[in-house]
């Protein structure tokens, strides 16, 4: 079975991921909630 997990850019895709989560922590509440949540769903669409 191919392992997908040591790939070059699935790497750089999951550091970008971990990125937006930590920047999106730092929004203001309401920006966290409108802004942020759509982020984190384009973001997190990439792994499933």
């Amino acid at each position: 079975m191919a392992r997908y997990e040591h790939l070059p850019l699935y790497k750089k895709a999951m550091e970008l991921v971990i990125y937006l989560q930590g920047t999106v922590r730092n929004f203001s509440r309401y920006d966290k909630y409108s802004i942020g949540s759509d982020l984190r769903n384009l973001s997190g669409r990439f792994f499933v």
